[in-house]
């Protein structure tokens, strides 16, 4: 039994290295032509000025309410009042179709901070200026389908599935918020 030991020749080592070079070169130039496809994923500048705002609430009196602009979609902010803040509070929320406590919709319970679409099929509900009707519940009402929102804008009747969305917001001091 003789075990025969076979040493590549020159050639052969020369061809390895070669093949080896050429498939990383070539996998370094793919990977830099796609480069620019993956770079045009991301998100533009405006869109990332625009993916959080700061917003002064101090010139809003209680009762009154504003709708700022925050990804292309309405925010309603309203300072509510302490009746409005009480019958928020004391509702039987554990009984609602989305059932949520006013405390988890607010961080401040002056401020309700909503993102103003229907969650139904995405209409602009109305209820922020004080003419406006502002449903059975006196919160927020879309009058294309019929959906009623109470004071801390859960669903309280129509066919809207869930409460209006609290966007992601932080207080920056007593009377400024910064929304996303």
């Amino acid at each position: 039994m003789d075990h025969e030991i076979t040493v590549p020749s020159q050639d052969e080592s020369r061809r390895d290295f070669l093949l080896h070079a050429t498939a990383a070169t070539g996998a370094l130039g793919a990977a830099v032509s796609m480069w620019p496809l993956i770079n045009s994923m991301n998100p533009a500048a405006d869109t990332l000025a625009l993916s959080s705002i700061e917003v002064n609430l101090a010139g809003l009196e209680e009762g009154q309410a504003i709708t700022v602009s925050w990804r292309g979609k309405p925010v309603f902010i309203r300072h509510r009042t302490p009746q409005e803040i009480e019958s928020a509070r004391n509702e039987a929320w554990q009984e609602l179709p989305d059932p949520q406590a006013d405390e988890e919709r607010v961080q401040n319970e002056k401020y309700l901070i909503v993102v103003g679409v229907c969650t139904h099929l995405g209409c602009i509900p109305l209820g922020q200026k004080l003419t406006e009707t502002r449903g059975e519940f006196n919160g927020y009402f879309c009058p294309c389908h019929g959906s009623h929102y109470d004071l801390s804008a859960r669903i309280r009747k129509g066919p809207a599935p869930t409460n209006l969305e609290v966007p992601e917001y932080t207080f920056l001091s007593e009377t400024n918020v910064k929304i996303g």
